[in-house]
């Protein structure tokens, strides 16, 4: 009996890279192939123009963007009435965690910036204090992105001064601020991306330090993934989980493995959490918690420091020489920063999350992380990337490759405001380790308003709770004075 083939079709077969794309299109330009070609870059729709009614043509050109993923991008134009319109989807799924971008702009080349801002994404120039709602894709650069909604607020400007005097000032300091960042004369600055659905992106560099461009995960709440349209767990799922007991002060004890219900921010089916407080010898009590869901494969391990906010920030290097180094354990907080000088490796706080592992650990996934970030992601291996750009991470993958295998001696800094990052010593304290160095630092006010300490007080809010209550009390009776008054 004769059986058909089935061909199975990679993503590659249908999202290569823009630069493939023209080169595919070349030969149809030459005249030397058919234009009908099954096989042609930009695919055309006859489409309704929403503006006058007439028929229009939609443009769809399906790419991959390099150290991101697949997206569809959509241009629509009408010959009858000259409306255009041009705008981005991610073409595939909705990603497990929501993201988190900020860039800090410190010169003119980092307007150019590729900027990859998806439907669902909000973006927020900080000390402008002017964000862009969710709405329509986009596939620009920094200063397309600002340029674009500097032009926007100038186009109303007029109307504003006749409609809405009261806000025409406001807008036009916006205005001659954004110019002047366009003019490069308001450096530094700063701009982020918050995408729920994770389908944005803003382009890493090779030389980005610590604070220069961050990249966070985020668990999405119920409200995001209601809009998003994915489904809760059913809250009575998994609630019959067996736990181990308390102490009589209501503590959790060591070593214990609790379990309780969750929702796999993959799939949104419920799945099962596990905790465990751990006691690093030498150090404090951390909490380790672990996600698994069975119905998709999604996995997360994270790490959880707790205790009272230390008056000082902790700096920790230690100085790598062989096996022994690399064996050792390391615990790096969300709040801690990664440096390693020799590697060129810098690594912002919150970009791995929580982690308890070993320093080659560590660095293995941080080398996982970045190498899937700039060639997996584009779905051909990096060929896309300029051979300059690619010589460069090479070379930087590979100096990174030979210090996990203990053929090259370094240098890991950790720097954490909260101090709540520890590498174990290989000597009893409080003997000092020769490989190991601490300093105690003041924090910056950068840092403490990043964390939030500014806005925290600890003595004296029952008063002002007490205050703001009375006031509340006096403004509501006053105002129902004044409506029996007009009564």
């Amino acid at each position: 009996m004769a059986t058909d083939e089935v061909t199975k079709q990679n993503p590659q077969d249908f999202f290569e890279t823009i630069g493939d794309k023209v080169k595919n299109l070349a030969p149809v330009v030459d005249g030397t192939e058919d234009e009908d070609d099954d096989h042609r870059a930009v695919e055309e729709i006859e489409s309704l123009c929403m503006n006058c009614g007439e028929n229009g043509m939609t443009r769809l050109l399906l790419t991959a963007i390099p150290y991101f993923r697949e997206i569809v991008i959509m241009s629509f134009s009408c010959e009858h009435c000259n409306l255009q319109n041009n705008e981005i989807q991610a073409a595939g799924t909705v990603q497990p965690k929501g993201t988190h971008y900020e860039l800090r702009l410190t010169a003119l080349g980092d307007f150019g910036r590729q900027v990859v801002k998806s439907d669902t994404a909000t973006v927020k120039f900080i000390e402008l204090d002017l964000e862009i709602p969710a709405g329509r894709g986009q596939l620009t650069n920094v200063e397309g992105l600002l340029s674009t909604v500097m032009e926007d607020l100038e186009m109303g400007q007029e109307a504003r001064k006749e409609q809405t005097p009261e806000l025409y000032p406001k807008i036009a300091e916006i205005i001659t601020k954004g110019r002047a960042m366009l003019a490069g004369e308001s450096f530094p600055f700063r701009l982020y991306i918050d995408d729920p659905a994770g389908n944005s992106f803003i382009a890493p560099d090779l030389k980005d330090g610590v604070g220069k461009w961050e990249k966070h995960e985020f668990a999405r709440t119920p409200e995001q993934n209601a809009a998003l349209g994915l489904s809760d767990s059913d809250p009575s799922a998994g609630t019959n989980l067996p736990n181990p007991g308390l102490t009589a002060e209501g503590d959790i004890i060591p070593n214990e493995v609790y379990s309780f219900p969750a929702s796999c921010p993959g799939c949104m089916h419920p799945c099962t959490t596990h905790m465990k407080m751990v006691d690093i010898p030498h150090f404090k009590q951390v909490v380790l918690m672990s996600t698994v869901c069975e119905d998709c494969g999604y996995r997360s391990n994270d790490v959880k420091t707790g205790g009272e906010i230390p008056e000082l920030g902790e700096k920790i290097t230690l100085f790598v020489k062989d096996n022994t180094d690399l064996a050792r354990d390391i615990l790096k907080s969300e709040t801690c920063a990664l440096e390693c000088p020799e590697l060129q490796l810098q690594v912002n706080p919150g970009t791995l999350g929580g982690r308890f592992t070993t320093v080659e650990g560590l660095l293995t996934n941080v080398r996982n992380d970045l190498h899937s970030q700039i060639f997996e992601f584009n779905g051909n291996g990096g060929d896309s990337v300029q051979s300059q750009e690619k010589t460069q991470w090479d070379e930087f993958f590979a100096g990174l490759d030979a210090a996990i295998a203990g053929e090259k001696p370094f240098t890991i800094i950790l720097t954490d405001p909260f101090a709540s990052s520890f590498i174990q010593p290989l000597v009893d304290p409080p003997a000092p380790d020769p490989s190991i160095k601490r300093e105690n630092y003041t924090r910056t006010d950068e840092e403490e308003e990043e964390l939030g300490l500014k806005d925290m007080k600890l003595e004296g809010y029952e008063e002002d709770q007490k205050k703001e209550d009375d006031q509340k009390a006096a403004d509501a009776a006053e105002a129902a004075k004044k409506e029996t008054e007009e009564r």
